[in-house]
């Protein structure tokens, strides 16, 4: 009896504390949020953040998605050989990349280069005491740190998917035509004759939240964090552990809603 008592209170305190983890942090964006509309606004730091995110990530984004163009056409085409439709091989890596590769992979990507430098950055500050400074001097810290981060990471992620989408279809129909015999013409013509602008959009919609996801975790771990240079690197590993799985489960509810029949 006392065991089972014990294990639940156990899990009684695991759910209370998940469940105010999730406030604070809902907390936490919320306030950033309501800075967009109240100035002033930071803009110089808003460009600098949005450089950092949408041009230095540009090279690993694109090199994920023309590698996963390639292996998901061999893998497409080994499957449908089996069944003799390899004419949907063109089909299946356009849709895949559009609606779901390319926004997760490029997130993933992002998450662990963009999210674990917001939190050591700001973690860093927050242990040294800057964070502190900044209110002394009169500056919120909140609109100064977080808001412009955010709002960068929310309007550069989709432009890194765009280019993500091009270049996994255009690795997808480098694959097709010097490896697999397709013609060019032909290829191109099925891909363009099964994509639909919905599908485009959908992985645009879900690249703005997961850019939103990624920096809010960012800057919320670093914010919290503690402890000097251990606490600085738990919270550049919960960042990316944490933006990570959430990017999966908000990748399914999100194509649960845009996708429902």
């Amino acid at each position: 009896m006392d065991r089972t008592l014990d294990l639940t209170a156990a899990l009684g305190r695991v759910v209370i504390g998940f469940l105010r983890s999730i406030g604070a942090i809902a907390i936490f964006a919320g306030e950033a949020i309501s800075h967009l509309v109240r100035p002033p606004f930071h803009g110089r730091l808003f460009l600098k953040h949005f450089i950092e995110i949408a041009w230095f990530s540009l090279p690993v984004v694109a090199l994920t998605a023309v590698f996963t163009g390639m292996v998901l056409a061999l893998q497409s085409y080994t499957g449908f050989s089996r069944f003799n439709a390899e004419g949907a091989v063109a089909n299946v890596v356009v849709l895949s990349i559009t609606r779901e590769l390319g926004p997760v992979l490029a997130g993933l990507m992002v998450a662990g280069r963009i999210g674990a430098a917001f939190a050591a950055e700001i973690g860093t500050m927050r242990v040294t005491d800057q964070i502190d400074a900044l209110s002394t001097l009169s500056t919120d810290p909140m609109k100064y740190l977080v808001t412009p981060r955010i709002l960068a990471g929310t309007l550069a992620l989709p432009l890194l998917v765009i280019v993500a989408d091009i270049l996994g279809v255009m690795g997808g129909w480098l694959i097709g035509t010097q490896q697999l015999g397709f013609a060019s013409g032909a290829y191109l013509k099925s891909t363009f004759d099964f994509l639909h602008m919905s599908d485009v959009v959908s992985g645009l919609i879900k690249a703005a939240v997961f850019g939103f996801i990624i920096t809010l975790m960012g800057c919320w771990a670093g914010y919290q964090s503690g402890g000097g240079a251990q606490g600085v690197g738990r919270a550049t590993t919960s960042a990316v552990v944490a933006s990570s799985i959430l990017i999966f489960v908000t990748d399914y509810i999100l194509t649960a809603i845009l996708f429902a029949r």
